[in-house]
């Protein structure tokens, strides 16, 4: 039996326990840090009408206040409201999360099936995917099992092909995107994640594996179901900061594990009558982000989950707002700097230029041979040559 020894790392008022799990062993090692990424959202005008995450059948992006659009968040993207099949936005997002520190994402996927949004998710995730080659970033996929049930009762399969349509989900990726050189791999296993316990049971997911040829690194979420290498840790409001310490406890049983780093939890879902909504969990000055990533960094692990880069409607992002600006990649920045050896994490200055090529590219303001120049520097970390290189005055 193993015993648990208590280790608080305080953080202001809060706490975060217990010790690292036991496999984490010197020397150190830098993990990946990827960023939870959500591709839903659509807004006009690139797609017809403003989608759902925006506006969760309550709130109108068309109307104004304070010079802000209307939408379903507490807080309002430092670039606007955005579609997520917009490509510069991706390049944006993605070179802001590279000065910040960060490798690469996981993104939220719903499947290969058309009911609901699903096809346009798959979409925006395909060129997130061709955005992280381009750019140099890592990939991974995190499976929302919860459409099979969801295809059920729409009667898109039938409830006795809930393993075999989720294998031939897996499959499918085992043929295309964990091909790409992007695509991170354990052990030269492709990673993937499956999010909440709303679809395949422990032993659903044990026969879905079992059907795929294909090696794969599994985690879920909270907890490592039987056939998983570890689980993932994940923010939750109504268990606070101790769930930090939960699943550390119960990740010291685990050969591998992804810890998560959170800068808060604030939904908007009471407002926008979606649900009663979830407690807040505190942004506490941003201690609450600096804290949860410092403890994550202490296990060693193979990579670290940051929850989320961009979940507004529950207020979880570290994407940059009016109301942070550039705090949260600022908060990564330091924490990455004093941990990691050799770092090529610029300055904070660094992370305005991707906002900045951006702004180049809606305006037209520069040819964009000269713009996608200046994306390949920063892509390669050339901040410096990449600043200097700007075509027009800042």
């Amino acid at each position: 039996m193993i015993r648990v020894v208590l280790l608080m790392v305080v953080v202001g008022a809060t706490a975060f326990a217990p010790n690292p799990p036991l496999y984490a062993q010197p020397p150190v090692r830098n993990p990946t840090i990827l960023a939870h990424y959500m591709p839903w959202y659509a807004a006009k005008p690139m797609s017809e009408r403003w989608g759902w995450h925006w506006t969760m059948d309550r709130f109108d992006p068309e109307k104004t206040v304070d010079g802000q659009r209307e939408i379903a968040s507490h807080y309002y993207p430092i670039i606007g409201p955005y579609d997520s099949g917009d490509e510069d936005v991706i390049e944006c997002h993605l070179l802001m999360m590279k000065a910040a520190g960060i490798d690469g994402v996981i993104v939220d996927w719903y499947g290969l099936t058309d009911l609901n949004d699903y096809a346009i998710l798959h979409r925006n995730t395909t060129r997130v995917l061709q955005q992280c080659e381009r750019l140099k970033m890592k990939f991974v996929i995190c499976y929302e099992d919860q459409t099979i049930p969801k295809l059920v009762d729409a009667q898109r399969i039938d409830a006795t092909e809930r393993v075999s349509h989720a294998a031939s989900e897996i499959q499918w990726l085992t043929q295309y995107w964990f091909q790409s050189p992007a695509y991170l791999k354990l052990d030269d296993r492709p990673i993937l994640l499956s999010f909440g316990h709303a679809g395949l049971n422990d032993d659903e997911w044990t026969q879905c594996l079992v059907q795929v040829p294909t090696p794969i690194a599994y985690f879920s979420q909270d907890y490592r179901r039987s056939c998983a290498v570890g689980g993932f840790g994940w923010p939750s409001p109504r268990n606070g900061l101790t769930q930090v310490g939960r699943f550390a406890s119960e990740a010291q049983k685990w050969t591998h594990a992804i810890p998560a780093a959170f800068p808060r939890f604030n939904d908007i879902y009471s407002e926008a009558n979606v649900s009663e909504g979830y407690p807040i969990l505190d942004d506490n000055q941003g201690r609450t982000l600096s804290g949860s990533l410092m403890h994550a960094l202490k296990w060693n692990p193979v990579a670290i989950q940051i929850a989320t880069w961009n979940d507004w409607g529950e207020g979880t992002q570290i994407e940059p707002s009016r109301e942070f600006g550039f705090r949260d990649l600022e908060i990564i920045q330091r924490v990455l700097k004093s941990r990691q050896s050799g770092s090529k994490i610029p300055e904070s200055a660094a992370l305005a230029l991707p906002l900045e090529l951006l702004k180049l590219r809606r305006n037209q303001s520069a040819p964009k041979r000269t713009l996608d120049e200046l994306a390949d520097l920063m892509a390669d970390r050339e901040w410096d040559r990449a600043e200097s290189s700007w075509p027009t005055s800042r």
